[in-house]
């Protein structure tokens, strides 16, 4: 609206100027600002027009800080620090596992242990913690261990009475009463005893002494042998002489009902001087010659 008011303005300025051209001119002088006024409207007009909106003035942005990128590394984990409290089984001294034990037999059963922690043991407790006790004490002390010693800990134990497989389980506490872990133990965390209990077997019956004495005199020598058995079982002999003769006789078996000793004799009637031996000879069950007898003859 305001250009068209501007530019009918103009037209009315021209149109007058116009006219002024057309009358007669006083002087040289008007006819010179009449040129130059008519030169300015012309200007005006050849002049760009305004914009009829007034254009908004533009506050520039400031500019965006320049992020510099972070280079990616890689951090390596921390290294954990050794713990205060640990121990390692290293080996077992006596008793390896699965030992055969009679009933009743007593034993000493040592550990060796390793100290691989980073703290100093001092009042800790070596502790029974399951299985099998084997008549051991509810726990013993052990001594002051440094970080990376050793110690061979040991207990008196006794094998069970009846026949089988036989576990206890030991472990380690703090003065505090925490439980040490044990690297190489069973779970962590103890070790054991395992031992296997067996009955002896009877042992296979057999003489186990016969010594033979003399008596009488030239012309009548008496041999008597005094046979020892380790248990119940029959007993067959001979006897063995010096002038080589052969006991051609058949002795009855001599019988054992348990343990124990009987005496057998025989006879020798001899009158040469000279000096005599004999002996007897277990046939069954040892096939064995036993003790001798000697006697001289004036």
């Amino acid at each position: 609206m305001k250009k068209q008011t501007r530019l009918f303005n103009l037209l009315i300025i021209i149109t007058l100027f116009m006219g002024a051209c057309n009358l007669p001119s006083a002087n040289q002088g008007e006819e010179l600002s009449l040129t130059a006024a008519a030169q300015t409207v012309e200007a005006l007009l050849s002049a760009t027009p305004a914009s009829g909106t007034a254009t908004p003035s533009v506050t520039p942005l400031p500019a965006l800080a320049t992020l510099t990128p972070i280079p990616l590394t890689n951090t390596p984990a921390a290294t954990a620090t050794s713990n205060c409290n640990v121990a390692q089984f290293v080996t077992d001294v006596t008793i390896p596992d699965g030992t055969v034990m009679t009933p009743g037999q007593a034993f000493i059963k040592k550990w060796r242990i390793k100290n691989i922690g980073s703290c100093a043991w001092s009042g800790y407790i070596m502790a029974f913690d399951n299985g099998d006790s084997m008549n051991g004490p509810a726990s013993k002390a052990i001594s002051a261990l440094n970080p990376g010693q050793e110690v061979d800990l040991e207990v008196n134990l006794t094998a069970p009475s009846t026949a089988g497989n036989y576990r206890g389980y030991w472990r380690i506490t703090t003065n505090g009463g925490v439980l040490v872990p044990v690297v190489n133990g069973y779970q962590g965390n103890s070790f054991y005893v395992d031992i296997k209990v067996q009955s002896p077997s009877a042992p296979a019956f057999a003489v186990s002494s016969a010594p033979v004495t003399n008596g009488g005199t030239c012309g009548a020598f008496t041999a008597t042998a005094s046979i020892t058995t380790n248990g119940a079982g029959s007993v067959t002999y001979h006897w063995v002489r010096s002038d080589g003769a052969i006991d051609g006789v058949s002795h009855p078996a001599v019988v054992f009902s348990a343990a124990g000793t009987q005496s057998v004799n025989t006879t020798w009637s001899v009158s040469a001087p000279g000096t005599y031996w004999i002996d007897i000879y277990i046939d069954t069950p040892n096939n064995q010659q036993f003790g001798r007898a000697s006697f001289t003859c004036p």
